[in-house]
């Protein structure tokens, strides 16, 4: 699928990818009766909570046990379930590093780790609960496919994707309510990039909430006579090596960012394929191997360089 999308236009209505990622869990949940929710103590902040008032004999609530939560759902994999885990970013694939590799990745299981809170834009809880770190630890694991979906329309359609598909995956969503991006019938692909706009300007690869930053920033250096695409890198693992070496011929400058630290993630995802495949320039915005700080979301995006501003600069230079 090489689809083009020429016209986009972000929508005024905002929501969060954890209140979409809720929301299909009860629907896929009235297709399929193998699909389980489990959470740790966290179902209110998760959305999971929306799955457990449908179905509350097909949610586990584990409780300040993220290890055993990964650990349960791996054995209801084992039993031909198809276990959703929920908690926060920091605690999925940091707490639970040690029981998603062994437990999970290495036996190949069918288990759906689906995180929220990640990166800055979790805003007030602060540095030890804004995982700037979980693409690089998902993304180096065998059998792990790695996405971070940028609005509603693109995270319902990966829930139910994901429900389908054979093995372990990380599924990355947002605190955050963000633009809606697509239209309903906007078609995906686990795996495909998603080309927004013909610029040869520059690329800006994202991900995650930064995909309608720079979206906002495509539009105001239009004003300027700067025409840039975006490409939005829902599938960090397996990335589109097709796509990134299209774009790396195709424009002038290459940008990646993300609401992550900016080694491990999808910048240095990007480079490895422009190293081995097409050498050129790679520009990384993101978290610069720091921590987080405590603040609201939009003011810490600011601080860290991960908005439509710190695009537009970039392109500019």
């Amino acid at each position: 699928m090489d689809e083009v999308i020429t016209n986009l236009k972000l929508k005024e209505e905002k929501k969060a990818t954890r209140q979409s990622y809720g929301e299909t869990l009860v629907e896929i949940g009235k297709k399929n009766n193998n699909i389980l929710v489990l959470d740790a103590d966290l179902a209110g902040a998760t959305k999971t909570n929306i799955f457990a008032k449908e179905f509350p004999e097909r949610f586990f609530d584990m409780g300040i046990a993220e290890q055993d939560m990964i650990g349960t759902a791996a054995g209801f994999a084992t039993c031909g379930k198809i276990p959703f885990a929920s908690t926060f970013a920091v605690f999925a694939a940091g707490r639970a590093y040690d029981q998603i590799r062994n437990s999970v990745c290495y036996p190949n299981l069918n288990v759906k780790i689906c995180a929220t809170h990640c990166g800055v834009t979790v805003g007030e809880d602060g540095a030890t609960h804004q995982m700037l770190e979980d693409l690089s630890l998902m993304r180096t694991l065998p059998n792990m496919t790695v996405i971070s979906t940028s609005d509603d329309t693109q995270t319902k359609w990966m829930v139910e994707e994901i429900s389908k598909i054979k093995g372990p995956v990380y599924l990355r969503l947002a605190r955050l309510a963000t633009p809606i991006i697509y239209d309903k019938n906007q078609k995906f692909e686990i795996g495909k990039a998603i080309q927004i706009g013909e610029g040869t300007d520059a690329t800006v690869f994202a991900t995650g909430v930064t995909v309608s930053e720079a979206i906002k920033a495509k539009e105001e250096l239009k004003v300027e006579g700067i025409n840039i695409r975006v490409v939005d890198m829902h599938t960090i693992k397996p990335i589109d090596k097709d796509m990134i070496i299209k774009c790396a011929k195709e424009t002038k400058k290459l940008i990646s960012i993300e609401d992550h630290n900016i080694i491990g993630g999808l910048g240095s995802a990007i480079a490895e394929v422009l190293t081995e495949s097409y050498p050129t320039k790679l520009t990384r915005l993101g978290v610069k191997d720091t921590f987080g700080k405590s603040g609201k979301a939009e003011d810490l995006m600011k601080y860290f360089g991960v908005d439509k501003e710190a695009i537009i600069k970039e392109v500019k230079q």
